[in-house]
């Protein structure tokens, strides 16, 4: 597989005010596997493998983190319109068959998965799921308009009146943001779907906020599907950083409707989902 590789560029934002933050962000590579709107990304637990829920393709693939290229991919044969994907303690696989109103789960062996359950309830299109290691299973129903709390099969909180919810992930308190896009917001949740925070209009300015990581100090990275850009907020709420142009374009720094955010290190992956494709930044940071 031939990485399409580029110069390297540099992007820096600069605050303006008198404690300003500078962020800068290094263009590494992009892919050029056939992807057809690849959404969220998630690390494999060993680090190994990045998983890519390859929407139009109806699969899982699932990509080396270094080059980007194709090492292997599943459920092409039972999946339909795959959104999302997450891991639990135990290295069992949560998919979002959107299509399908369902959340099926793998056996993960390496970069191979085979299907060994599902997960069935008071959702329609599933677009987003997190394994939470409180062993609570979250799944956001974009199109039923509520987030659904599983455990052991059983459900035990549902938080409802949201439009479009997408992304839930995990804080490092143990909290839970979710992004919820048709009402252009991210909403900061207790593990039993309380809502603490909200985080909406000036100055994010959110248009359909898709899928997001969070750091370990807190910091949010989202993706801001409808602006075409990709935004960085602190752990106090301030916006740190704004990548993108605001109008779908392709190249370094450029973006059409990205969706899936995958950070690890100073590293950082974005589904560049209306350009096709996975690209690659190094994160500097003061």
């Amino acid at each position: 597989m031939i990485l399409r590789m580029a110069l390297f560029f540099i992007f820096m934002i600069y605050l303006p005010s008198a404690s300003a933050a500078e962020l800068k962000l290094q263009f590494i590579a992009a892919s050029t596997v056939s992807l057809q709107n690849p959404h969220d990304l998630k690390f494999s637990p060993d680090g190994k493998y990045l998983f890519v829920s390859d929407v139009e393709n109806n699969r899982i693939a699932v990509l080396d983190p270094d080059t980007l290229a194709l090492v292997s991919a599943f459920g092409s044969d039972h999946q339909s319109g795959t959104h999302d994907i997450d891991f639990d303690a135990s290295g069992r696989a949560y998919v979002a068959d959107t299509h399908n109103n369902r959340v099926t789960i793998y056996k993960v062996d390496g970069p191979k998965a085979s299907l060994i359950g599902e997960i069935r309830g008071p959702f329609r299109g599933p677009e987003g799921v997190l394994a939470h290691p409180n062993g609570i299973i979250y799944v956001a129903g974009a199109w039923s308009g509520n987030v659904v709390a599983f455990k052991n099969g059983k459900i035990t909180a549902e938080l409802k009146g949201l439009s479009s919810p997408h992304d839930v992930e995990r804080a490092p308190n143990g909290d839970i943001w979710l992004a919820d896009a048709g009402n252009d917001r991210m909403l900061l949740l207790s593990p039993d779907l309380k809502i603490k925070r909200e985080l909406k209009g000036t100055p994010y300015n959110f248009n359909g906020v898709r899928y997001q990581d969070v750091l370990q100090d807190g910091t949010l990275i989202v993706a801001d599907k409808n602006n075409h850009q990709v935004k960085v907020i602190g752990p106090e709420g301030k916006l740190l950083l704004v990548l993108g142009s605001g109008k779908p374009e392709r190249g370094p720094g450029k973006f059409t409707t990205p969706e899936g955010i995958e950070v690890k290190g100073n590293i950082l992956w974005i589904s560049d989902s209306g350009n096709d494709r996975v690209v690659k930044y190094k994160i500097y940071k003061k």
